[in-house]
């Protein structure tokens, strides 16, 4: 079964795109989401982002979202200290999951894929870009959040030029129509490529 690995800067519409290889019948896994669900479930992982961020990272059994982002996004180090609790959980879900899937493929969907170099896990990866103005107008409709922030978690990340180098294929994603002729493109590449594997 072939791997693919989707990303895409914040804004970019990952998930939008992830929803459209749904629509084919592709299996997508969105690491994000379960991220936040072991979040909310492991008694380990809660335990260890408290020791790390203190008693307010979490309110009535849930993750305090907004003051775990205010201390994490203005910190890189703190940053990598939660990506290192909460990856490697993600990374054991993601194995159990995968095992249980029988497609032709199946998509993995991740804000990080090429920074830390785990794209190397994959058979392809796949970027998606939209202008940054773009980008930044689809943050502030969603998360009610300033653009100040939005810039700031930007800069964290790296740029679509330097993540371009690194990635099999590029949906560049302003039209949801393109978007959708893209996605069915690249849905029959992969899907040839899986029966000559």
């Amino acid at each position: 079964m072939i791997k693919v690995g989707l990303t895409g800067g914040i804004g970019s519409g990952k998930t939008t795109i992830s929803n459209m290889f749904k629509e084919l019948g592709v299996p997508v896994y969105i690491a994000d989401d379960a991220g936040k669900e072991l979040m909310n479930t492991s008694a380990e992982i809660r335990q260890k982002i408290i020791q790390l961020l203190g008693e307010e990272s979490y309110q009535n059994d849930q993750p305090n979202r907004p003051f775990i982002a205010s201390k994490v996004f203005q910190d890189k180090n703190l940053l990598e200290k939660l990506n290192a609790i909460i990856h490697p959980a993600v990374a054991q879900h993601f194995r159990e999951w995968f095992a249980a899937q029988s497609s032709a493929y199946i998509v993995y969907e991740a804000a990080i894929l090429f920074e830390k170099g785990s794209y190397k896990d994959f058979d392809y990866s796949i970027l998606v870009t939209a202008p940054k103005e773009t980008r930044i107008q689809r943050v502030l409709k969603r998360d009610h959040t300033s653009r100040e922030q939005i810039e700031a978690r930007m800069n964290n990340q790296w740029s679509d030029e330097k993540k371009e180098k690194l990635a099999d294929f590029v949906i560049k994603n302003e039209e949801i129509e393109e978007s959708k002729k893209q996605v069915i493109h690249l849905n029959e590449i992969i899907l040839k490529s899986a029966k000559n594997s």
